[in-house]
């Protein structure tokens, strides 16, 4: 039966002078990500974001090539000459190669093979402070070890880093904890806009890794700490959280269900998530935000929002979470075996296995479908006034980065909170420069059946109006008050400006909070 690699130690150092002679090397070798797609061309990059490496070997077979080199030896894990890695690496050579912990020979002569001891690849993102690119050190993956990932595998930067990295707000921060760093992606986002990042994760391994890609990034002010969850910071306060933490649902009760450091949190069900939620507020300063990503559970007789939402009341926070995917138990166990390396074709009895446990375990709760998102909260600078609470499913396509969008919807609701409706209608508002509107009537006639305002960044919300709300929207050019376009409206259309007021006013409450709209 497929079974797991076993926990050892592998550290990387942190040498600086070694550090500082790899980005070098990597640099001038053009080993980013524009010139390794440059260098494989679509196909072969295609193929290998779905783990077929064949294509990817061929296009990286000319060893003169630095890029080629580093890509077969790091992504690819194949053993490469040394000369070539010696020509790939000229400051920090094959020895430094080594000494860090990159890579181990063959032999003791220069001549020898060399083969990747960790995966090294090029990162480049757009978070909502910017365009970032680093390279990034984590564990091999299957496709470069041709086995299971270790129990303690240290994960890259996969789908899932790379969407907390983009939903996360930039504004500046005094403090901010990565909660679960792993290799250190967030913490390395957060480092940009924060005065002090705090990383935590329950691996040593993981630490390390991330200790590695903050040095080689030239970062050397990261604290990491060692514990679980919120216990190596019990007591301090932070402007920012960020986590992706470890929250697949695994079955507790199978032996043969391998759990693996980097997803699996320890608990039934959607208990990590849930108490995470609940006890965040415990380290947010005032106007502090946590934003979380997480799986939960949905069960007979109970839909994700009263579920979520019922965590939600317990934090005594704001709250807002955006469900992004939906699956079933049978997509979600397929999901999570394939991940752990075990298919139908490597190993049929361990499929059958850890799938029946996964349904079994499943069954044993009355889950039905395993919702996945995103959860935003915020310690309110003031307790006074409604709190922000909001569930909602967005699964079509969104502009990234949104943590600008999330930040400003925000920074909405308290400006929407400090002005009822008499303060609201004195306003000055303009239409946000993305949103567009459409009409739709029939051929003749004069006037439109239905008139939607789209908005083209962010959630790309689409809303649709009628005709009071679509003229006041169309009349919102920052000259008149909202108050003197309802009175207008009223008198068009021979109705009293209170009735249109009432009508109107708590949907563009909407559509500012939406971004749709905005204080001019």
């Amino acid at each position: 039966m497929d079974t797991p690699t076993p926990s050892t130690a592998e550290p990387l150092t942190t040498d600086p002078a070694l550090l500082a002679a790899l980005r070098a090397d990597l640099g001038a070798a053009g080993f980013t990500v524009p010139g390794v797609e440059d260098l494989l061309g679509p196909v072969a990059a295609a193929a290998l974001h779905r783990e077929e490496p064949v294509p990817a070997l061929r296009a990286t077979a000319d060893a003169a090539d630095p890029r080629a080199v580093l890509v077969r030896a790091f992504v690819l894990g194949v053993p490469v000459p040394g000369p070539a890695l010696a020509a790939a690496l000229p400051t920090l050579g094959v020895p430094g190669a080594v000494r860090l912990g990159l890579v181990a020979t063959a032999g003791s002569g220069a001549d020898d093979e060399v083969r990747a001891r960790v995966d090294l690849r090029p990162y480049e993102a757009e978070d909502g402070a910017g365009t970032v690119d680093w390279w990034i050190a984590s564990d091999l993956g299957e496709l470069a070890t041709g086995g299971s990932l270790r129990t303690d595998h240290v994960l890259g930067v996969g789908g899932a880093s790379t969407t907390l990295a983009q939903v996360t707000v930039r504004d500046p921060r005094g403090r901010t904890l990565d909660l679960g760093t792993g290799c250190g992606i967030q913490a390395l986002h957060a480092s940009r806009h924060s005065g002090a990042v705090v990383a935590t994760d329950i691996s040593a391994r993981a630490l390390g890794f991330a200790r590695f890609n903050a040095g080689l990034a030239g970062l050397d002010r990261l604290d990491l700490r060692l514990g679980s969850m919120l216990e190596p910071v019990a007591g301090e306060r932070f402007d920012l959280v960020v986590s992706n933490p470890p929250f697949v649902i695994t079955p507790r009760t199978s032996g043969d269900v391998p759990t693996y450091e980097y997803r699996d949190g320890g608990r039934t069900g959607d208990a990590i998530v849930s108490d995470l939620v609940t006890s965040v507020g415990a380290v947010l300063a005032p106007g502090g935000v946590a934003q979380l990503l997480g799986n939960w559970e949905v069960r007979r007789g109970e839909s994700w929002e009263e579920r979520v939402g019922a965590w939600l009341d317990a934090s005594g926070l704001d709250g807002w979470v955006v469900q992004r995917e939906l699956q079933d138990p049978a997509q979600y166990a397929e999901t999570w075996i394939r991940d752990g390396g075990t298919t139908p074709d490597r190993d049929p009895a361990a499929w059958r296995a850890r799938y029946a446990a996964w349904l079994d375990d499943f069954g044993s709760r009355d889950v039905e479908a395993i919702g996945f998102g995103v959860v935003t909260l915020r310690r309110p600078e003031q307790d006074a006034g409604p709190r922000l609470r909001r569930l909602e499913e967005v699964t079509g396509t969104v502009r990234q980065p949104l943590g600008p969008t999330l930040g400003a919807s925000l920074a909405a609701h308290d400006w929407l909170r400090a002005r009822d409706d008499d303060a609201l209608a004195a306003e000055h508002l303009r239409v946000a420069e993305d949103v567009t509107e459409e009409r739709y009537l029939r051929p003749g006639d004069a006037d439109p059946q239905i008139v939607l305002l789209r908005q083209g960044g962010g959630l790309g919300r689409t809303v649709q109006v009628g005709t009071a709300l679509a003229g006041l929207v169309g009349a919102c050019d920052g000259e008149l008050t909202v108050g003197q376009i309802v009175g207008a409206l009223g008198a068009l259309l021979d109705v009293d400006a209170s009735a249109v007021a009432a009508d109107v006013l708590p949907d563009v409450r909407g559509l500012l909070r939406d971004g749709l709209l905005l204080p001019a």
